[in-house]
């Protein structure tokens, strides 16, 4: 890549700029964006960068500056020398971990400690890299679920992006049927690229995994593959009160959902959506400004 556009703002700003990227639809995936603290002297002061090929098109200058909303950040063009700017802005990616997982991008090196799974998965793919607060709770939590005894045969990640979350429960529950599903295209050859990564199975047998994308439940391949002993959906606050009813009815009657991608403040609104769904708050962990929720049906013991 030889150009590089960068806008910089407040780092809440950056990165619900980067999150918005994730719900983008048709998204560009040749533009690979980061963002990052400019000095750690101004910890809130942060800047995106997005890395294109070529020299920006009016276009693409208008995209990253959507991803801030009505507000936008001057965005700037600058040409860079010739290297390969993926595998740069990887070098910016430190591997995180969350419960027993440890999620890294190619440039790093693995970490042979017993006990951990590690997962590969490239910057270029923002948040499938776990370093936003809502992933690595997902993460975190779903080894919860695994040490009080959470067994789910019949597993279905919703809005998974990259995969990493279902790639985590099937690792913590490795004969269960696993689905994923995105309402975005270009999700299903990344999730394909990053299941030849990871060693994950294709297929539709238990022990493998299923990609399909749809928007949300209306689709008839999930439809068939439910109830679900285990919804995930780490999305936006907004759809996940609006899909409170799909998602329960896709819900095995003793089963459980975990939700992510909703602020603190927005958990009082989304808890009270599933309540009436008929789902009760098992347990939460808060990440940052991030809620991460499990929720059990009311009637589940």
């Amino acid at each position: 890549m030889s150009w590089k556009l960068s806008a910089v703002a407040s780092k809440d700003a950056v990165e619900a700029a980067l999150e918005a990227r994730e719900y983008t639809i048709g998204w560009d995936e040749n533009i690979v964006l980061t963002g990052f603290e400019v000095d750690p002297q101004e910890p809130d002061t942060w800047r995106l960068d997005a890395y294109t090929q070529d020299k920006p098109t009016e276009d693409e200058r208008e995209a990253v500056r959507a991803l801030f909303g009505d507000n936008p950040p001057p965005v700037l063009a600058e040409e860079l020398p010739d290297k390969d700017w993926v595998v740069e802005s990887q070098k910016g990616v430190d591997p995180i971990r969350a419960g027993r997982f440890r999620v890294r991008t190619p440039d790093h090196e693995p970490l042979d400690e017993p006990g951990v799974t590690e997962f590969v998965i490239p910057a270029a793919q923002a948040f499938g890299t776990g370093q936003h607060e809502t992933t690595a709770g997902c993460l975190e939590m779903l080894d919860v679920m695994k040490q009080q005894g959470l067994n789910p045969r019949s597993i279905a990640d919703i809005g998974t992006g990259t995969g990493l979350l279902a790639f985590a429960a099937m690792d913590l529950w490795p004969t269960a049927q696993a689905t994923a599903s995105d309402i975005d295209p270009v999700c299903g050859p990344a999730v394909v690229g990053n299941c030849e990564l990871n060693g994950i199975p294709l297929g539709t047998a238990r022990g493998q995994l299923a990609m399909v994308i749809a928007d949300g439940m209306d689709d008839p391949a999930l439809q068939a593959r439910a109830p679900y002993d285990l919804l995930i959906a780490n999305i936006l606050a907004g759809p996940l009160i609006e899909m409170s009813f799909d998602f329960a009815e896709a819900v095995a009657p003793r089963g459980s959902i975990l939700l992510a991608g909703l602020l603190e403040r927005q958990e009082e609104g989304v808890r009270a959506a599933y309540h009436k769904a008929g789902f009760r708050l098992h347990r939460r962990i808060v990440n940052g400004d991030w809620s991460i929720l499990w929720l059990r049906h009311r009637f589940a013991g």
